[in-house]
C-alpha cells in the first residue's frame, strides 16, 4: 500500500458507491449515497471526516461529471479512470457495487491507477462555450442551406452572382428580398464596392418567379438565421 487516504467510487445513475478508510485508518468503509446535489455534498463531508485525501472514479458515461466537480470544490484530489485500466488488473472475482468500489481503492492505494487528462476548471468553462458556438455554426449553416434552396426554387440564382451567399452582397439582397423587393435592378444596387460581379451581371441572374410559398420560407429562414447569430454573439 503507498496511499492510505484514498477512496474509490463506483458511479451509478442513481446511486453511488463509496469506499474509503474508516476514521482510525485501520479499516475499510463502504458506503452509499444518492446522485443529487446534497447527497454529493454531504460525500464530499464524509470523505474529509475520514481524512480522505484523493478520490479515483469510473469515467462511466456523463454520470462522473457532477461528482468530480464537486469532489474538487471540496479540496480533493480526483483521479478519473478509463475502465480499461480496471479491467486489465488481475485478481477480480466478482462484480458487485460495493466490491467493484472496493476494487478501485484498493488500486487506488497500491498505486495502480493513473487519472485521465482534465483541464484546469477555466478550460472546461471555455470547451463548453466553444462547443455551443459550434453547434450554433452548423445550425447557421442548415439555415443558410435552407435560404438557398428557396431561392433555387424561384430561380433567383444569387449564388451565380457572388461567392458566399451569406456574404455582405448576398446577405443585402436576401434582405431586400425578404422586405418586399423584386426589381432585379433595385436588388442588383445591394452589390457591396468589393464584389467582383458589376451591377449589370448581378441584375441578369436574380430574376425570378416569386411564389408566395417560397418567399415565406425564405423570410423564415432568415428570421431563424439572424436569431443564431444573435446566439453566437452572446
Amino acid at each position: 500500500m503507498i496511499r492510505v487516504h484514498v477512496a474509490g467510487i463506483d458511479l451509478g445513475s442513481e446511486r453511488h458507491w463509496v469506499c474509503a478508510p474508516t476514521v482510525d485508518g485501520n479499516a475499510r468503509d463502504i458506503s452509499d449515497f444518492g446522485a443529487t446535489t446534497p447527497e454529493l455534498i454531504r460525500l464530499a463531508e464524509w470523505l474529509k471526516a475520514r481524512h480522505v485525501e484523493s478520490v479515483a472514479l469510473e469515467s462511466t458515461g456523463v454520470y462522473w461529471i457532477v461528482p468530480h466537480e464537486i469532489l474538487e470544490a471540496h479540496g480533493l484530489e480526483v483521479l478519473l479512470v478509463d475502465t480499461r485500466q480496471l479491467a486489465r488488473v488481475p485478481g477480480r472475482d466478482k462484480k458487485t457495487d460495493p466490491s467493484d468500489c472496493e476494487w478501485i481503492q484498493r488500486l487506488h492505494s497500491c498505486g495502480l491507477l493513473r487519472g485521465s487528462f482534465r483541464p484546469p476548471e477555466a478550460i472546461c468553462m471555455l470547451r463548453t462555450l466553444v462547443r455551443d458556438k459550434a453547434t450554433l455554426v452548423a445550425e447557421s449553416g442548415d439555415w443558410i442551406r435552407r435560404m438557398q434552396r428557396s431561392l433555387d426554387q424561384m430561380n433567383v440564382r444569387v449564388h451565380r452572382t457572388v461567392s458566399d451567399i451569406d456574404g455582405v452582397t448576398g446577405m443585402a439582397i436576401l434582405r431586400a428580398i425578404a422586405q418586399g423587393e423584386r426589381d432585379p435592378w433595385k436588388l442588383a444596387q445591394q452589390r457591396n464596392s468589393h464584389c467582383r460581379k458589376s451591377q449589370e451581371e448581378i441584375a441578369e441572374q436574380l430574376s425570378g418567379h416569386w411564389r408566395e410559398d417560397h418567399l415565406f420560407s425564405l423570410q423564415q429562414a432568415l428570421q431563424m438565421y439572424d436569431a443564431i447569430a444573435e446566439r453566437i454573439t452572446a
